[in-house]
């Protein structure tokens, strides 16, 4: 029974995390294909200025993030993990499809960026419900000595979503097309990929079996008929998921989504061999998760957001200043590893010390409605406050901003209280 228990939670986790990496593929499909496609959408200025405009409808994605986080968050809580991690997975794969057939703006004027944004804000509705529900369902099948192993597995393949991304360009970059072609056309084809592979995904999640923690909340009829009413009466949770995430959010997307245009915009690295040092630090930073989230089942969660958190204040200035100037690959990529070894004490454990602060019945709203609103605010805004800071000829503060961020969300790891043994988990296993 043990067995037969055992490897339904590992096919369970594995399931649940390859639909993750889906959905997060196709997420960072444009911002790694931004180089290319910015010109197709765009009327013509420099790249500083389409990078600028593409930045822009990326952080108007995340507008929808919120939304996403309270739909696919009061499914889940109420219909079911497996339910709304379903639909989460189809709203993505029609906005990838939307971006593969988008006519350019040659062709269609000004419609043609309106288009983009559609497609973008379908996207961002539900990679906004994406992160809440998998991260409720990855802890929810977790056995609890394990927890922050199994969570962590949610950025293994949050990263791998972007791994693949840029494993897709750098084929595309190398092997099949020439850079003439990825700019007229080429830049389609990961997107067509990712509608494609979203579908498969859908039928993964289609197959996977619902949560002991929602079924007893759906025995015992306690499935919450105010999921909001009921969310707000836990505000030192919600207080803290926003807290914990506002620095965490905006450090990975400097490192991760924005640091391809920072190597080629800001150190002058070839496009090629920018995608290439991204592509091999995030395979590195993937592994790094599940050997933090164990770490953090022995240790607990505060010592590494801790860690991160006087690490991050201290270091983020240092760290991207100097590699502006450094002309050696070897000491730029590094740079990018040791930052993003830092970041690993947030993606490692986030995802379960937020599923850690709420009960059964509000867990998925609880877990994505406060997380998607901060990142809509920061980490959605990354890129396009780096590149206006980078415009106006003052990119070093945002660097400061970075830094100032992580300080906050540092105050939070101090006096928040640690979630290992005691949570709303463990108070639902007691009975």
């Amino acid at each position: 029974m043990d067995e037969k228990i055992s490897k339904q939670r590992i096919r369970s986790i594995t399931g649940g995390s390859i639909g993750n990496l889906v959905e997060w593929y196709d997420w960072y499909t444009y911002s790694a294909f931004a180089i290319y496609f910015s010109a197709s959408f765009f009327p013509e200025g420099n790249q500083t200025a389409q990078l600028l405009q593409a930045a822009g409808i990326f952080a108007l994605g995340f507008i929808m993030r919120p939304i996403g986080g309270w739909l696919i968050g009061l499914l889940s809580d109420r219909r079911g993990r497996k339910y709304a991690m379903t639909i989460s997975v189809v709203l993505m794969s029609l906005g990838s499809l939307m971006i593969a057939v988008v006519p350019t703006y040659q062709t269609i004027g000004v419609f043609a960026p309106i288009l983009l944004l559609v497609a973008r804000l379908l996207q961002g509705l539900s990679v906004g419900g994406e992160y809440g529900v998998s991260a409720t369902y990855l802890s929810e099948v977790a056995t609890p000595a394990h927890r922050g192993f199994y969570s962590s597995f949610q950025y293994v393949t949050l990263v791998g979503g972007q791994i693949a991304a840029l494993g897709v360009q750098l084929v595309l970059q190398f092997v099949l097309l020439t850079d003439a072609q990825l700019h007229a056309w080429g830049w389609r084809i990961p997107f067509a990929l990712g509608g494609a592979l979203s579908l498969m995904a859908f039928y993964i999640r289609s197959q996977l079996h619902e949560t002991n923690a929602f079924l007893e909340v759906q025995e015992k009829k306690s499935i919450s008929q105010n999921i909001f009413k009921d969310l707000i009466q836990h505000p030192k949770a919600v207080l803290t998921v926003i807290g914990l995430t506002l620095g965490g959010t905006l450090a990975f997307y400097t490192y991760t989504t924005y640091m391809q245009k920072f190597l080629v915009n800001s150190v002058g690295l070839p496009k090629q061999d920018a995608t290439l040092l991204s592509f091999v630090a995030l395979i590195i930073f993937a592994l790094l998760q599940p050997a933090f989230g164990s770490l953090s089942d022995k240790i607990g969660r505060k010592p590494l957001l801790i860690a991160f958190g006087i690490s991050g204040t201290l270091l983020t200035v240092p760290i991207l200043t100097s590699m502006i100037h450094l002309t050696e690959y070897w000491e730029i990529f590094s740079l990018m590893l040791f930052a993003l070894v830092i970041v690993t004490g947030y993606t490692s454990i986030n995802a379960v010390v937020k599923a850690e602060l709420f009960p059964a019945s509000i867990r998925t709203m609880g877990v994505g409605l406060p997380y998607a609103v901060t990142v809509a605010v920061f980490g959605g805004t990354a890129e396009y406050v780096a590149l206006w800071f980078k415009k106006i000829g003052s990119e070093s503060y945002f660097f400061y901003y970075i830094a100032g961020c992580i300080f906050i969300s540092l105050i939070v790891y101090l006096f928040m209280d640690e979630t290992k043994q005691k949570n709303e988990m463990q108070k639902e296993m007691d009975g």
